[in-house]
């Protein structure tokens, strides 16, 4: 990881009773650890105290995973990284699949590589499957690329790549905005799968809210849509056209050449 320029980006907001196994857990595969606290209230901030071989980026206040990302993103990027795989520090990421994203990184070095779930587990909430499949479709309708886990949060990103891509949204939603403006900026994306837990209801810990958050999800596939008919796709429709047409001059070109030659 260190050759390819690749770091661990942790955000994580009051996930306490979890964050201390999952960077020990990681910090097993890489010595670049960068965890970015987003205004968490629990004993977080103790938590990350206990480790001095990790490298942390805190603010007071909860400004969304989105942010939290961006943040990290530009924290990796001023640490001469070229590449963060996030994890989620709700534990229900394993450690041991960060191999899979950095072998997939060696063959795939301007891609995101998403880490698809099993969703058709019996633990898995029928509503995050719900989310993911809608999702996903809007994925397509925007891009025309199918990728079967839109909403998993451990992925790889080419955070190099990334830069001057002007993002809008800070909460949950970026992980959607993320992939389509990447991909509208000719960044692949693509899924490798990895495992999950999903820890019993009474045990699990989630800050994602059915109703506001769905509903932002919703507001910005709108606005995506809106700017893949009427911008991006007639964008790439003159894009083709115009390399199409000139390949063509060059044939004709090379033709005429050709024949005064001959």
């Amino acid at each position: 990881m260190k050759a390819l320029k690749c770091c661990i980006l942790i955000p994580t907001y009051n996930n306490d009773k979890t964050l201390e196994k999952v960077i020990t857990e990681v910090s097993e595969y890489s010595e670049d650890v960068l965890v970015v606290n987003d205004g968490s209230t629990d004993s977080t901030i103790h938590t990350l105290a206990r480790f001095d071989n990790i490298r942390v980026v805190t603010y007071s206040e909860n400004k969304g995973k989105g942010f939290a990302l961006r943040t990290g993103f530009i924290a990796a990027l001023k640490n001469g990284f070229e590449y963060v795989i996030t994890i989620d520090s709700d534990g229900q990421h394993f450690a041991d699949d960060i191999p899979v994203f950095v072998e997939k990184l060696e063959t795939e070095k301007n891609t995101i590589i998403i880490g698809a779930r099993n969703m058709n587990q019996e633990s898995v909430p029928g509503k995050s499957n719900f989310g993911n499949n809608f999702s996903n479709f809007w994925f397509k309708i925007n891009t025309g690329i199918a990728v079967p886990d839109t909403q998993s949060g451990y992925r790889l990103y080419p955070v190099k790549l990334l830069e001057g891509i002007n993002f809008i949204t800070r909460k949950y939603e970026f992980e959607v905005e993320v992939i389509v403006r990447a991909a509208w900026k000719g960044i692949g994306v693509i899924a490798v799968p990895v495992k999950v837990y999903y820890p019993p209801t009474e045990e699990r810990i989630s800050h994602f809210r059915p109703v506001p958050d769905f509903s932002r999800v919703s507001v910005l596939n709108t606005f995506l849509v809106l700017t893949a008919f009427l911008y991006i796709k007639p964008r790439d429709f003159f894009r083709g056209l115009k390399k199409k047409t000139s390949g063509s001059s060059s044939a004709n070109i090379f033709s005429i050449q050709r024949s005064l030659i001959q």
